[in-house]
This record gives C-alpha cells, structure tokens and sequence, in this order.
C-alpha cells in the first residue's frame, strides 16, 4: 500500500489527531524565527558580543535553514516522510538545548545553526505529510487554513514569549522553551502521525546543498564584513551551484523553476521584502529596549501592532483581492507600503517615542510584506506541473530565509559603519545608525516593488492562460 493510500485508510479521528501535532511542529518553527530576537541584546551583552556580530544569531539560523531546505525535502521523500519528522524534531530538541546551555557566543551561533539545519528537514516533512493526510477538498482546506494561522501567529507568540522569559528568567530559557515543544511534538507524533513508504530511489545532490550553503554564507559574511573577497568566493560558488544543477541528473533546483520570467520576479521580490522585514526587527528591537528603555516584555508587546497589521494585509486585502487582480498589482504596492513603512524610520531620534516614530512604520511594514507574501506562495505555483510544485514552493521558502539572512547582515553592518561615523551622543550615534540604515532598507524594498512590476506577468488567478 502506497503512502497516500495508507493514509486515506488512517481513521479520521487520528487524522485530525496527527494535525494537531503537525501544527505544533510548525509552531516550533514559526516561534523559534522570533523568540531569540527580543532576547538578542540580553545574550550579546551577556558574552560581550560586538555589534558586528550580533546578527549572527539570526542569521546562522536562517542561513542553514536556507541553504539545506531543498536538501531536506529531497531526505524526507526517501527516509519517509514520518522518519523525517521524527528525527527533526529530535535533533531540532537537541540544537535547543545546546544553544541554552552555551559557555559562548560562537557555541551558541553553531546552536542556531543546527536549528536551522533540523528546521530544514522538519518543514517540508511537516508539509507533506499534511498534503497526503487530507486528500478530500473539504478536510484539506480546514487543515491548511489550522496549519497557517500557526504559521502567522507563530511570530507574535515568539515574540511574547521570549519578550517574558528573557526579563522573568533569562535569555536562555528562549532556547530552552523549544524542548518540551519539540519533545510533545515528537511524543504524539510517533503515535497519531501516519506511516509513509519511502518512494522510489533517486540521488541526493548533496553537493549542490553545500556549495549553495557555504555561498550564501560567503555573501551573508561578505555583507556583514564589507568584504571583497568574501563577496568573490560566494560569487564562485554559486556560480559553481549553477554548473552543477544544470549538470547533475537530480537537481536541488532545476533551473527551470528559474527560468520562468514569473517565478524569477517572485522570488526576488520576497528576497527583497523579507529583507526589509528582518533588518526593522534587529535595529527596532535594539532601539526598543536600550533607546527607549523598554523592558523585554514591553519590547514583545511592541512588535504585535506589525503582527495584527500582517494579519490584517493577509485576510483583509490580499485574500480579497487576489482572486480578481494580476500577481504585481498586489505585489508592486504591498513593496511600495513596506518601503514607506522603513522610510518612516528613518526620521528615528534617541528622543523619540514609540507611538510617533515605530508604530506608524509597524502598521507600513504589516500590511506591505503580508501583501507580497500572500500573492508569492500562490504565484509561484501557478501554472506549473504537480511534480514540480514542492520544489518551487520550497524556493519561495528558501528565498525568504536568503532575504532574512542578508538583510539582517547588510543593515546591520550599514548601521554600525554610521554610528561609528557619528559624532555626538552615544545613544544619538547609535539611533542615526538605525535611521541610515532603514534609507537602505527603503532602497531594497523599492527595488523589490520594481522586480515584481517589471518580472512578474502572470494574469490574475481566475483568468485561464
């Protein structure tokens, strides 16, 4: 009996049981993106980390996760999908409990990176075995819509959460709070998760995953350093990743997922918009807690307004209007909205306040990225062959891990080369370094507004190409 078969069989209390489980396994995921952040200026302080340095426990995170996820469907379609969940969710337990524990700054930067590799292979396991345990119409639609409501508030509750453990225990505790997460996750899993049989044998491109890992790093480090040399070597190799997917029978990425003009243009709008996303939560959040003094928990509080305006975009605008206008005119404005949002940061001043300078840019920030988002996963898919549907959701999934990864890099390094240009106040330094770099954060979201009215040219979804 094939997997989905056997699925199909699985009696349906025990489906909606294994749902439950799934969805936690992918609030492990969603809340981990975010809990770390609020506690980040706590844990730099705490190993006398320099500023430089900070964005690395974001963005070695995000970085593994983008660089193995194509890797990591490809190991879960031959270990088996179950096996796969299972083991993620093990090793994600294990990467938590080192990174809580860790005697240093780097321990605690390789800590997050085994997050990201396990999140890797625990994200499309999660997914598949969600797409082949509700097959009828009527089920998947209400398991889809569970799964990505966890997936949206995953980030709020992160950031709650980690807000109230890092000024009620510590900062560690953010890491030690995915260990019951994951292990409950596990514990049901084993039991209410469907078995799956493993499917044909095909080779695993373990070499592509690793040029395409060690040169997004090179470009991530060559971002954050300001150095050519780092920004060759990841132009070497990713120029190599390319050789060897149009060379190698098995793929990671075939390169006609990329050759589609629509695709290309989504994914280099999300690269864009998720940028801008991630540079305002690392400079807002500093800005928050040591400008404006706030405390970890009020700092949490202080990001919801940006989590209910995303709320907001998703449901109230983009699933609205989607069905009945083209992709980029969804896309184009959601990045000009995004841009305004950064573009109001950069009026920050140490004598600011929360109500005029960051909850206006919040609400921008919401609304335009939800816009994109929304209208990128169903774009991507569109129009393109069943079999090849998992690989280009999954880049839209990688490309924003890249986005993340290089945006919490590049604007960082920017807001720390103005400071330290800055004569004056310290804290005044520090603030003008944070408003320098959301100028650049506005530069990025524009290009990403103009990638998707200039690439972007599927018609609307109802319209029949």
């Amino acid at each position: 009996m094939n997997a989905v078969a056997s699925t199909q069989a699985a009696a349906p209390n025990r489906r909606w049981l294994a749902l439950g489980f799934i969805a936690l396994a992918q609030l492990l995921i969603a809340l981990d993106a975010t809990i770390v952040s609020i506690a980040l200026p706590s844990a730099q302080a705490a190993f006398g980390a320099s500023d430089a340095d900070r964005q690395w426990v974001i963005t070695a995170y995000s970085l593994s996760f983008a660089g193995l996820l194509l890797l990591g469907g490809r190991i879960a379609d031959i270990a088996g999908r179950k096996r796969a969940f299972m083991v993620g969710l093990f090793g994600f337990a294990i990467a938590s409990a080192v990174g809580g524990a860790a005697p240093s700054f780097a321990v605690l930067v390789a800590a997050r990176a085994m997050q990201g590799a396990f999140a890797a292979l625990l994200a499309p396991a999660a997914l598949s075995l969600l797409a082949v345990t509700f097959t009828e119409a009527r089920e998947r639609a209400t398991a889809f819509a569970v799964y990505g409501s966890i997936a949206g508030s995953g980030a709020a509750i992160g950031l709650l959460l980690g807000g109230a453990l890092t000024q009620y225990f510590t900062w560690r505790w953010c890491l030690y709070a995915s260990l019951p997460i994951a292990l409950a996750a596990a514990a049901g899993g084993w039991f209410a998760v469907p078995d799956s049989t493993r499917r044909d044998r095909f080779q695993v491109d373990v070499v592509g995953a690793l040029l395409a890992t060690a040169g997004l790093a090179a470009l991530v480090y060559a971002c954050a350093r300001a150095s050519l040399p780092f920004g060759a070597l990841s132009a070497v190799l990713l120029a190599l990743f390319v050789v060897r997917e149009a060379r190698t029978p098995a793929p990671l990425l075939p390169l006609r997922i990329l050759n589609d003009r629509t695709r290309a243009g989504v994914y280099l709008t999300v690269i864009c918009a998720i940028a801008g996303m991630f540079g305002a939560f690392l400079f807002l959040t500093y800005f928050m807690q040591v400008v404006l003094r706030l405390t970890p928990l009020q700092a949490g509080l202080g990001f919801l307004p940006m989590t209910v305006a995303s709320q907001a975009g998703s449901w109230l605008i983009a699933s609205r209007l989607m069905p009945h206008v083209a992709p980029r005119v969804l896309m184009a404005p959601g990045a000009l909205v995004a841009a305004a949002g950064m573009a109001w940061l950069t009026q920050l001043r140490a004598d600011g306040s929360y109500p005029t300078l960051v909850l206006p840019a919040e609400v921008l920030l919401g609304v335009g990225t939800s816009c994109v988002m929304v209208a990128a996963f169903s774009t991507a898919t569109q129009r393109i062959e069943p079999r090849e549907a998992g690989i280009a959701s999954a880049t839209v999934n990688t490309a924003q891990q890249v986005g993340g990864s290089l945006g919490a890099a590049l604007l960082n390094a920017i807001a720390i080369a103005a400071s330290a240009g800055f004569t004056g106040a310290r804290a005044a330094g520090i603030v003008h370094g944070f408003a320098v770099a959301a100028g650049a954060g506005v530069v990025i979201l524009v290009a990403g507004a103009f990638f998707a009215a200039l690439l972007i040219t599927a018609p609307r979804p109802l319209t029949r190409a």
